[in-house]
């Protein structure tokens, strides 16, 4: 009897249990982090915005020049089967491609590496716990500065974690939970996998450039056209930031995240802001109503 306790990997063309899906030290997607990656999650049974996160990932495999042999619907398949063989009703659902090694006597040159999928299903974890979204989470900006888009486009998914991890390290120092990492100009990028906005006056800002284009970033624009709010999408310099009157983060694995304090000041009373929290209850009541939600089969098959 195999056990999915912890998680159900597709790799291939099989499921198996997530400890057993290993690849190679030498493959290029570990040895040159030669590898884009999507993430979609599961909660109470459904995927939320599955569709989109499978079009961002194919965007991305076609952007790193990555065609792994199979079609969306083959991927969204296999996400289904994934999820039913671990048995999970709320998980993180991940989507890899890499590349693998040259076939012998290829050149080194990742145009003759073939790129293979992985698909699996995790425990869902959260970005933020719910206790620290209550009391807002701590944020700082740190001195490491983001990977510039000339140098790798952020809107392809990837784990060039080098700058993000070393911002970690930083708020650590600091005492703070998490690190917004800026450009080279000094305007705000996005967080160790978040996107980030502030509140000015009743206008949501987030970044133009130098993150991800978060498919939970999509929801916080359709849900701010609901409650009449403005979004301003624009550089977002770092004084600016600092002195706005409410910041959230938002992502896959926490949805909408409110923030308390950012480089040690205290924004409001030291919890998070009432429209950042307005904007967080409403994104998880329509969730409970089926917002973008794809049933997850859980049928044998």
């Amino acid at each position: 009897m195999q056990d999915f306790s912890k998680g159900a990997a597709w790799m291939d063309g099989r499921i198996m249990p997530v400890a057993e899906a290993k690849i190679p030290v030498t493959h290029w997607g570990y040895r040159r982090s030669d590898v884009t990656y999507d993430v979609v999650g599961v909660w109470e049974g459904n995927f939320f915005r599955l569709d989109d996160h499978i079009r961002r990932f194919r965007a991305s495999m076609a952007r790193l020049r990555m065609d792994p042999g199979q079609s969306d619907d083959d991927i969204r398949d296999i996400l289904h089967r994934v999820v039913a063989a671990s048995g999970l009703r709320s998980a993180y659902v991940a989507m890899d491609c890499l590349r693998s090694v040259p076939p012998p006597g290829a050149a080194r040159h990742p145009a003759h590496v073939p790129a293979y999928l992985i698909c699996m299903a995790l425990p869902w974890a959260w970005v933020a716990p719910p206790e620290m979204i209550a009391r807002g989470v701590h944020l700082m900006i740190p001195q490491v500065r983001r990977i510039p888009p000339e140098s790798f486009d952020p809107r392809v998914k990837n784990f060039h974690w080098g700058d993000l991890t070393e911002g970690q390290f930083e708020a650590e120092a600091a005492g703070a939970d998490f690190a917004i990492l800026l450009d080279a100009d000094g305007n705000v990028t996005e967080g160790p996998g978040f996107n980030i906005f502030c509140i000015r006056d009743g206008r949501v800002v987030t970044p133009d450039r130098g993150a991800l284009e978060g498919i939970t970033r999509a929801s916080v624009f359709e849900l701010c056209g609901e409650l009449g709010i403005t979004v301003e999408i624009r550089p977002l310099p770092a004084d600016e930031f600092r002195a706005a009157d409410e910041i959230f983060a938002a992502t896959t694995a926490g949805g909408i995240m409110p923030a308390s304090r950012i480089d040690g000041r205290i924004m409001g009373n030291d919890r998070p802001g009432p429209l950042s929290m307005q904007i967080h209850d409403r994104f998880w009541k329509k969730r409970a109503e089926g917002w973008h939600a794809t049933p997850v089969d859980y049928a044998p098959g």
